[in-house]
């Protein structure tokens, strides 16, 4: 039992312990991959390989360091901002705090109480967000961080 607890704590998803019963386990594999908040549909899946990635109706492209709109004219973005879409396209559906974002994006030093990412997040939503005022590409978890998907 505390094994489990332990596991749990630090950061896994499900426990099973042994002797494993196989029909649970499978049952745990199923509901896990339905739990799955990202599936990849085949046109994800070409623009990954082509080195690009769909931001709600705009695309990334990581090779480049371009965004680009529905017209498919270049939005002009920041070297942060690129950092940060990045980031977020690497951690796709993964809520990240405002630490996790600073130490993966950010080049320069920071402060603990750093809120610069809240700026740049604002200003990004302006550029790839239909209506910024309520996101649905970068959505905020409350009292957690962030997450694109």
């Amino acid at each position: 039992m505390v094994d489990r607890i332990v596991g749990l704590e630090m950061g896994a998803d499900d426990y099973v312990g042994k002797p494993v019963d196989l029909r649970e386990l499978e049952a745990r594999i199923k509901a896990a991959l339905r739990r799955q908040s990202f599936v990849e549909t085949e046109s994800e899946q070409r623009d990954r390989l082509n080195g690009t990635v769909p931001f709600g109706p705009c695309r990334l492209d990581i090779d480049g360091a371009k965004l680009f709109g529905v017209d498919g004219n270049e939005i002009a973005i920041t070297a942060m901002e690129f950092s940060l879409l990045r980031v977020f396209a690497e951690n796709r559906g993964r809520v990240l705090n405002r630490d996790q974002l600073l130490e993966q994006a950010h080049d320069k030093g920071w402060e603990p109480f750093d809120r610069s990412i809240d700026l740049r997040i604002s200003r990004l939503r302006r550029k790839i967000e239909p209506n910024p005022t309520k996101p649905e590409t970068i959505r905020t978890v409350r009292g957690i961080g962030y997450v694109f998907g």
